[in-house]
């Protein structure tokens, strides 16, 4: 398995003065992402995004961040998905080629902004502000309870099984839990977009979409983005440690999803969706 902690040498400042210890650090590289698109006989590449990332579970992020983007609905539309090997020594491990089916129509113009993603702002350099939407499938709502008592125990529940995260303390982590709070998935990243994207991406693989029978926790604060990826996906109640935007509260409300946040292990606020909410006070 790719790693996806680094050692550090560093210096400390204490109480105790000064001292050169080691440290351990997440991880953070460029992914370059291309497509194979066109008809059999006529196959044409194009690079369509550069994504820095903590590298683990590259696939299920490429796959998850096509999915996001509206470029793919399923995994049929996937030939294959392969890292490079025709490339600069320095590049390799970090570059993916997905081949598309030929039936997959693409429209290269659209593509053709060149995507950029950083690790703290997700999907920058779209070209319009009608760029930023993308289709969400109308999926059925679901009226899945969760308990209130449930919900608290959720940011505890999403750090113990953070790996990365308790080596380094440096990363974000989106979870999937049932309404019993049993943990489904969990992806890390030093990105709050690349770990939705990479959950996501597991999902697709597993043909486990729409998941509108679980909880999503995000470690960070939810934004616009952040939600139309779970829309996407089918999910139908976020939650998360950190305070959500305007725009993201809007999202919510469109698409009948629950969101929580503020999370704390004893209180939480409601945005939207309170219905799917049991309070015993």
């Amino acid at each position: 398995m790719t790693p996806s902690v680094s050692s550090a040498k560093i210096i400390k400042i204490g109480s105790q003065g000064q001292e050169n210890v080691p440290d351990l650090v997440a991880i953070e590289e460029p992914l370059e992402i291309r497509l194979g698109i066109g008809p059999v006989d006529k196959r044409e590449q194009i690079s369509l995004s550069v994504t820095m990332r903590t590298p683990s579970h590259d696939k299920e992020l490429t796959l998850g961040f096509l999915f996001a983007e509206g470029i793919i609905s399923s995994m049929d539309e996937i030939n294959s998905v392969e890292y490079c090997a025709a490339i600069k020594q320095e590049e390799e491990g970090n570059v993916l080629r997905v081949e598309l089916s030929p039936t997959v129509l693409v429209n290269e113009a659209k593509l053709s902004r060149h995507f950029y993603t950083s690790s703290s702002c997700g999907v920058c350099g779209k070209t319009s502000i009608e760029a930023i939407k993308v289709p969400i499938p109308d999926y059925p709502e679901q009226f899945i309870k969760i308990e209130a008592s449930l919900i608290c125990k959720l940011p505890e529940l999403l750090e113990d099984a953070q790996k990365v995260f308790e080596h380094t303390g440096g990363i974000h982590a989106c979870g999937l839990f049932d309404n019993e709070g049993n943990l489904l998935k969990l992806r890390e990243d030093v990105g709050r977009h690349n770990a939705v994207d990479k959950l996501v991406g597991a999902l697709l693989l597993k043909k486990e979409l729409p998941s509108s029978q679980s909880i999503m926790v995000l470690s960070g604060r939810i934004s616009f983005e952040l939600v139309q990826k779970a829309a996407r996906a089918g999910i139908q109640f976020i939650a998360a440690i950190g305070a959500p935007s305007s725009l993201a509260i809007d999202m919510a409300k469109k698409h009948h999803i629950t969101m929580v946040g503020f999370l704390k292990n004893s209180s939480f606020n409601i945005y939207s969706g309170s219905e799917r909410i049991v309070s015993k006070d």
